[in-house]
């Protein structure tokens, strides 16, 4: 029987199987649910649903477009993160500190700042005036810094002799990154790299502040309306549930997949 709830913590043995994992995973999550059950049954308060039913398609209007805003920023922040991982190490000493000054100020700065200067001080100099494509910038941006800081970690992580025995066979600096480091470095950089997207997906919420009619801000709006504070936000945290567990699961599937022994 206690081979149901206990693992083995030997080096290299094998994962429990998968009832042993199910069975475990629904009494993790019977747990949870018994908390919330207990917590919501003493509320002095009771929820009305009819009055934010209502409100169904703007909750959907604001969930889709949390999609294409995070969607367009996972990409968007990507490549500024990668970018600025390869500036950072670049011998090009300008290119270099530009990436340093670029991460150390978006990570030492809010993020409600940020996106409060790029729409009202930076987007206007530059005459932009789509809020949707200077919240989606502004995001990544922000993100890719912290990206940058991961995808730099794993390069940096690998070892010394594992760039010069690619240099022995000859390979050029960018066949290095190609087959030697960034095969390593992936495994490396996938756990931090899932809890980032999933932060980008939530960070979205911010860009109400600047009028975009996003998931949180239809909540905002629904709640103004009909002043049911719960029962505007709980479906606010269970949509945002449904968009971040996906990656998470995703992400998990890919370290695996390029999981191997050291």
């Amino acid at each position: 029987m206690s081979n149901y709830f206990v693992a083995s913590n030997e080096l290299g043995a094998p994962p429990p199987p998968f009832r042993v994992r199910a069975v475990n995973a629904a009494l993790a999550l019977l747990a949870v649910s018994l908390v919330f059950c207990f917590s919501f049954q003493h509320l002095a308060y009771h929820l009305r649903w009819g009055a934010i039913y209502p409100y169904r398609e703007l909750f959907l209007q604001g969930w889709l477009t949390t999609i294409g805003l995070s969607a367009a920023a996972l990409l968007g922040s990507t490549v500024a993160g990668f970018c600025s991982a390869l500036a950072q190490g670049s011998r090009f000493l300008p290119l270099r500190y530009l990436g340093k000054i670029y991460v150390e100020l978006v990570r030492g700065t809010p993020l409600l700042v940020q996106i409060l200067i790029f729409f009202y001080v930076v987007a206007d100099a530059f005459g932009v005036e789509r809020r949707y494509l200077v919240g989606v910038l502004t995001l990544s941006f922000f993100s890719g810094a912290y990206i940058s800081e991961i995808i730099r970690a794993g390069i940096e992580s690998i070892g010394r002799s594992q760039w010069e025995s690619a240099r022995a066979i000859g390979l050029t600096r960018a066949q290095t990154y190609r087959y030697v480091v960034f095969p390593q470095a992936l495994r490396q950089t996938l756990p931090p790299l899932a809890g980032q997207f999933v932060s980008l997906v939530k960070d979205s919420s911010l860009l109400s502040i600047i009028g975009i009619q996003e998931f949180t801000k239809s909540a905002q709006m629904a709640n103004s309306r009909t002043f049911s504070t719960l029962e505007c936000y709980l479906p606010l945290a269970l949509g945002y549930l449904i968009l971040t567990l996906p990656i998470s699961l995703w992400t998990r599937h890919l370290e695996k997949r390029h999981q191997f022994d050291t």
